[in-house]
């Protein structure tokens, strides 16, 4: 049986990206690599994390990549430079721009040697813009951070699936499917419960790949859907 992995938020940790593939998972053609989103900021090569997954699809993996909440922010600060115009010779930062780079956008825009976000080469945002919002699958249903359970159709809050933080699941809204997301960094020890728990509709992958200083967390974490094991590859970016 082909293998489906699924992985979350990389973070412009881009060593890290790379030794968990091509060291641990090893993936054959035929396997599924299913990403969760958030593949930049905070980390030092967004752009390079991008450059390796654009070579995956190049390659003919069988890829599928979803949105998550620092992809959409970073295609809104680059809509909006691209539409500022000069103000007395001098150009100055948008406001999207501005909040994006206190939650990693900096480091992203350094990673391509950018100092507005219309520098990012168009074909970076393109690929961006053709990201899926969650993937439903035979048992499983993939977003990026989660689901608005509160309404009568949980698949039509596409806000919720980029930004919630906290949910409660209902699997009849679902048709009885185990969610499986990131965005919210979770501890290796609780994530290793709730994989091997049959209780929880639920699983978050996150373990905060970028917190390497703290107890815990710092791991770039690879979840196999058919055999539902894990693999852990520490942050070697920092």
């Amino acid at each position: 049986m082909n293998k489906r992995w699924v992985i979350p938020d990389i973070h412009g940790c881009s060593k890290t990206l790379r030794s968990l593939v091509e060291q641990q998972i090893k993936p054959d053609l035929s396997d599924e690599l299913y990403f969760l989103g958030d593949y930049i900021d905070r980390g030092p090569d967004s752009k390079g994390v991008i450059d390796f997954l654009m070579k995956l699809q190049e390659e003919g993996y069988n890829t599928k990549f979803l949105l998550g909440n620092h992809e959409d922010y970073c295609v809104k600060a680059w809509e909006e430079d691209l539409k500022k115009k000069p103000f007395l010779g001098m150009r100055f930062k948008g406001k999207i721009q501005s909040v994006w780079e206190l939650h990693g956008g900096k480091e992203t825009l350094a990673s391509f040697g950018a100092k507005f976000a219309s520098e990012i080469p168009q074909q970076y945002i393109d690929w961006m813009r053709k990201l899926k919002m969650y993937l439903e699958l035979d048992k499983f249903i993939l977003v990026h951070a989660g689901f608005n359970f509160n309404i009568d159709d949980p698949l039509t809050d596409t806000f919720a699936m980029l930004w919630t933080r906290e949910f409660k699941v209902n699997p009849l809204k679902i048709r009885n499917k185990k969610v499986i997301h990131g965005h919210v960094p979770v501890d290796l020890e609780f994530l290793d419960h709730v994989v091997k728990s049959t209780h929880y509709h639920f699983v978050d992958l996150d373990n905060g790949v970028y917190m390497e200083s703290r107890a815990g967390y710092g791991n770039l974490i690879a979840l196999e859907l058919n055999s539902w094991e894990y693999v852990v590859q520490t942050n070697i970016d920092f």
